[in-house]
């Protein structure tokens, strides 16, 4: 058993090694790209960035300085991918794009899909977007402004014009045959699935590319269509989108007009974006911080976080409040000053345990009307469980520390109220919030620390003030 255990450590110390020299590899690459850059030897900084993928390369650009940012753009100059900009944070492609050529923008464009290039252009100025699409070739500028023409952060602006379709009385043959013969300038990169459709180019069915090769030719496409289908209102919210492709563990579905035509394509990866960017909005809300990133600059960076800073200031003085009712008992009783912020912190982390549920579940769509009460029930026995266990705990400190039983009771007293009152508003605030249409991640936590202070702060005072003076 011993040498088999050694066997294990040996393994897990050399795969160590081998991340950590993977990661001395990428700091070897990068400083290479520099030192480039630093001689402006184009032909060794293409030869250097061949192998990156355009994810990687972003992850370059947004990491470096501006100044290394600007030489690197300029060396690098007419191998530039359309797919780069893709990847490139918001932050910083206004930038990158004002640093490319003409000639090297407009290649980069046209090697987008339409979806990628809505999403390039959506947050520009008029000036930006109308230099992107003057790059565009007629029919891509058309889909890209049509898409334009649907509400921010909804499927018609989230889809892809470039959609492989077929009639529903074709066969498996017809559609290879109509594969093979069309060019591929005019078929997506990627794809997963023909679209197949009625006379009135409604969709009615999907065919992966898998089944499609494993049939025979004769087979009917109707006969060899996903059990799971759905079709996506081009008006739906690009969460509530996600959310399907992740609920029914979709690979593409077919978007929709108001009269059920088709009239795009959502694939797997652009809805997995959506669901990535949301997961880490809710993050950023609840700390408070906003939508920045790493590459914001200083001032932009505090505009966002000083409103809930200020915020947190209102809170703190409404606590602060209730501690000024009671002032009289802190001052004869000096242990009250010792201990009320544990009473106060504990509830303010167990209300944000069941703050953080709340929000995920209402996300996901776990979190209904349906089941919201036996939720709010469960949070609260919790609580009082949770509560009733560090009661015991703060007891014998309360006793041991200052020898006397009564604070003893009263700190106990105080943190089973807390806890039990944090389970109930950390569930019940979010879904509140929720229903009258404000974004739960963004404002709950300041009105749940809020009801935790001061619920805590006034029980154990209050308590204090009523048993032990």
């Amino acid at each position: 058993m011993s040498d088999e255990i050694q066997e294990i450590e040996e393994e897990h110390k050399a795969q160590e090694e081998r991340v950590d020299e993977a990661y001395e590899l990428d700091r070897k690459a990068v400083a290479a790209i520099l030192y480039a850059v630093d001689i402006e030897d184009q032909e060794k900084l293409i030869e250097l960035m061949e192998p990156l993928h355009p994810a990687d390369i972003a992850d370059l650009l947004e990491q470096v300085n501006a100044f290394d940012r600007a030489r690197l753009i300029r060396l690098y100059d007419r191998e530039f991918d359309g797919d780069i900009l893709s990847e490139l944070d918001e932050s910083i492609r206004d930038e990158v794009i004002s640093l490319l050529t003409p000639q090297v923008l407009t290649q980069a464009v046209r090697d987008l899909d339409s979806d990628d290039v809505v999403d390039l252009v959506e947050d520009m100025d008029d000036t930006q977007q109308g230099a992107i699409l003057d790059a565009l070739e007629d029919v891509d500028r058309m889909a890209v402004r049509q898409a334009l023409s649907y509400p921010e952060f909804s499927a018609g602006r989230l889809m892809q014009r470039e959609v492989v379709m077929s009639p529903e009385h074709w066969t498996v043959g017809d559609a290879i045959d109509h594969l093979r013969a069309t060019p591929e300038e005019d078929l997506p990169d990627q794809f997963y699935h023909i679209v197949v459709v009625d006379p009135r180019l409604h969709p009615v069915g999907n065919v992966t590319l898998g089944k499609l090769m494993r049939s025979r030719r004769e087979v009917p496409l109707l006969d060899i269509v996903e059990d799971t289908f759905q079709v996506i209102p081009a008006m739906q919210a690009e969460g509530d989108v996600a959310y399907a492709f992740n609920q029914y563990h979709l690979i593409s579905a077919p978007v929709v007009d108001d009269e059920g035509r088709l009239i795009g394509l959502i694939t797997i990866d652009d809805a997995m974006a959506v669901l990535d960017e949301e997961h880490e909005e809710d993050i950023m809300r609840l700390a408070g911080v906003g939508e920045g990133s790493l590459s914001d600059r200083v001032l932009d960076t505090t505009k966002q976080r000083m409103p809930w800073l200020a915020v947190n200031l209102l809170t703190s003085i409404a606590a602060s409040l209730v501690i000024a009712q009671f002032e009289m008992a802190i001052a004869q009783i000096v242990a009250l000053a010792v201990l009320m912020p544990i009473v106060a912190s504990m509830g303010g982390n167990a209300g944000t345990q069941s703050l953080t549920v709340a929000v995920r579940a209402i996300a996901t769509k776990d979190l209904t009307g349906s089941n919201v009460w036996r939720v709010i029930r469960r949070e609260v026995l919790v609580g009082l469980i949770n509560g009733l266990v560090f009661a015991v705990v703060m007891g014998i400190v309360g006793l041991v520390w200052f020898g006397s039983p009564a604070l003893g009771y009263v700190i106990a007293a105080a943190m089973v109220v807390n806890m039990v009152v944090a389970g109930f508003a950390g569930t019940v605030i979010p879904v509140v919030l929720d229903r009258v249409g404000v974004d739960p991640a963004l404002a709950s936590g300041a009105f749940v620390t809020t009801v935790t202070d001061v619920v805590g702060f006034f029980a154990f005072l209050g308590l204090a003030a009523a048993v032990l003076l």
